[in-house]
């Protein structure tokens, strides 16, 4: 039998201090939630750890214990992948915020899983460098954090995701074991575990020292915003700069409410009439960004643009991006309460899904405000609604389940940066079949074979969604229909 979390308190405190487990229900409840506030509940303790060897003390006397403990770096995930347990421990990473080395001639750098985001960038732009993966929330946001929900941002549609963007880690296991992957090399042999771990959401065990990949900055950046009547218009001029070969570093859209929003909050400025802004920020040598500055512009004219800005100037540049940045806290000032939600689906489908979601809204009586990255097609619908009022917060959940299945519907997924977490789970079943999910459990359970590290996360539980346990109990389908052996 597992032994009562608060059991434990005592030996945590000899691993990491006093001051460094909280049982007060005060304290505790600080860590309630992550970003996600729809999903909360009180961790049965809390502690914070400096070092890789506490965690992996930590970690150990959970798995001897049979206690489960879930991973937290600094709260603002949207999916409720930290949701504490209130039968478990929470380790939170916010106290280890070293950045340990900077190797400019392998252009890479080391850090611990506390760093914000954007401290990486802070820290190597006086030398030509950054950081390229940047979430909304970079300036908060933790390296640990964007490692296990493999965080995207809108610069991803060039440059790609956190995973492409880690040459090294080092972990601890479910077990405790203290193991390393990759390294400073740009590739390292064998199975890419690196790949595996990034995005598996604190369920393959925790990362203590990241090696992050650092990109030269570019010689120039230009930022064009264009106004359009419609989300079809600005849809159009996307497929259209897309097809002209133009690869932007990010091309970002924001519907009239979500705009509405922005300018209460930020008053950001952006053309009034708007029925949706486009961003298109371009980066690279100085004379390729501005021939295809002048192709953008030119196409956002042609697909109907009644307002075009652009920006080379940081501070004017930041101005333009101001109240995409802001556009999901910007919501509350429309709305009492919000679901964001994280689908995505082919470009070509945005103009379809869009006005899905706009038939879905005005027949639930559910306001959305829809943000997105238009390059790749990950959408952020704000489902708005009023959680005074008796049955909202249902409703509300029940649309923001439909516009997932829209995105799967039309090609797409359930999740693109945001990770799946708690929030997605039980819909997991939906976008793969039950041979996939029983897969994705056994690979789980070879890093975590008592089930402790993060549990009822990322797939369906019997507790959580009503379904039969992933664990299966008799041959695996693909056993089976002989299409793969066990050894």
């Amino acid at each position: 039998m597992p032994e009562p979390v608060h059991a434990l308190v005592p030996r945590l405190r000899a691993i990491c201090g006093d001051d460094g487990v909280l049982t007060d229900t005060a304290q505790r409840r600080t860590y309630e939630s992550d970003a996600l506030t729809y999903h909360a509940e009180v961790p049965g303790v809390v502690v914070l750890p400096t070092s890789t060897e506490q965690i992996a003390d930590v970690v150990r006397l959970c798995a001897e214990s049979g206690v489960p403990f879930v991973p937290r770096g600094a709260g603002t995930g949207l999916s409720a992948g930290a949701l504490p347990r209130d039968d478990g421990v929470l380790i939170t990473t916010s106290r280890m915020r070293r950045i340990i080395e900077i190797d400019l001639e392998n252009e890479c750098a080391v850090v611990e899983p506390g760093v914000a985001n954007l401290d990486i960038t802070k820290a190597v732009a006086p030398h030509g460098y950054y950081y390229a993966p940047d979430p909304s929330s970079q300036q908060v946001c933790s390296v640990g954090g964007n490692i296990a929900e493999n965080s995207g941002g809108a610069h991803c549609l060039k440059y790609g995701f956190t995973v492409n963007h880690v040459l090294g880690l080092q972990i601890v296991t479910p077990r405790g074991d203290v193991v390393r992957l990759g390294g400073k090399a740009a590739d390292a042999p064998g199975y890419d575990l690196i790949g595996a771990f990034v995005g598996s959401e604190g369920t393959l065990g925790i990362a203590t020292e990241i090696t992050v990949r650092l990109t030269r900055a570019p010689q120039r950046v230009s930022t064009v915003l264009a106004a359009f009547e419609t989300t079809d218009a600005g849809g159009a001029a996307v497929s259209a700069i897309i097809a002209a070969g133009v690869l932007p570093a990010a091309v970002e859209m924001m519907d009239a409410l979500s705009i509405e929003a922005a300018e209460q909050a930020v008053a950001c400025g952006y053309p009034p009439g708007a029925g949706a802004v486009l961003i298109v920020e371009l980066d690279g040598p100085a004379a390729d960004v501005e021939a295809y500055a002048a192709v953008v512009e030119r196409l956002c004219r042609e697909a109907g643009a009644f307002e075009i800005r652009s920006a080379d100037d940081p501070a004017q540049r930041a101005r333009i991006w101001k109240g995409r940045k802001s556009a999901f806290a910007a919501v509350g000032r429309i709305s009492p309460a919000y679901i964001v939600q994280d689908g995505v689906v082919p470009r070509t489908a945005l103009p379809e899904v869009l006005r899905r979601i706009a038939e879905l809204s005005a027949r639930s009586g559910i306001r959305v405000a829809n943000v997105f990255h238009a390059g790749d097609g990950n959408l952020h619908p704000l489902v708005l609604f009023d959680d005074a009022e008796p049955g909202a917060a249902e409703r509300a959940a029940e649309v923001s389940g439909t516009i997932l299945d829209l995105c799967i519907e039309h090609g797409g997924s359930i999740t693109g940066e945001h990770g799946v977490g708690v929030d997605k789970a039980c819909q997991m079943p939906t976008m793969f079949g039950p041979a996939d999910l029983d897969t994705f459990d056994r690979f789980r359970r070879a890093f975590d074979p008592q089930g402790i590290a993060n549990p009822e996360k990322l797939l369906p539980t019997p507790r959580l969604c009503g379904e039969r346990p992933a664990v299966r109990r008799g041959e695996h389908p693909l056993v089976a229909e002989g299409t793969a052996e066990l050894f």
